[in-house]
């Protein structure tokens, strides 16, 4: 049996606008911000607005524009960090790894031999977060 959603979780808040955000994109579906624990310099999350805790839950519709949004930003990552390729993940349910119930998908610009910062991470410069969410937005155009 699948829990209900909890829309007390960091990105419920943050859609609510109760957390601060550095936000990258945003329309009527979707929402990306940078994560501020990042597990490499680039590093977003892509979420519905849609309250879903997993891909397991999540409406159809909601998902086709998270997925168009997270390929965009795939690609405008990968541009701005001018990075050899880029890791898109999203776990679901505690089994799978997932730590906060919201869906949502990462997006992490990767470079040859580099390896991604190990858990735990400590939380990013507030003002270099803002930098690299500019830098990604200049890339979508």
């Amino acid at each position: 049996m699948t829990e209900a959603y909890d829309d007390t979780n960091v990105f419920a808040r943050i859609l609510r606008g109760e957390i601060p955000a550095h936000k990258v994109y945003e329309d009527d579906y979707t929402l990306a911000i940078m994560d501020i624990m990042p597990a490499a310099d680039g590093h977003v999350l892509v979420i519905p607005k849609t309250p879903c805790r997993n891909i397991l839950d999540c409406p159809d519709d909601a998902l086709q524009s998270i997925i168009v949004i997270t390929a965009r930003l795939a690609r405008a990552v990968k541009k701005a960090f001018i990075a050899d390729g880029v890791t898109v993940a999203q776990y679901s349910e505690t089994a799978g790894g997932q730590e906060v119930f919201h869906l949502h998908f990462h997006v992490i610009p990767r470079q040859m031999g580099e390896h991604l910062r190990p858990l735990p991470r400590p939380s990013a410069d507030h003002a270099l977060l803002a930098r690299h969410g500019e830098m990604i937005r200049q890339a979508m155009e």
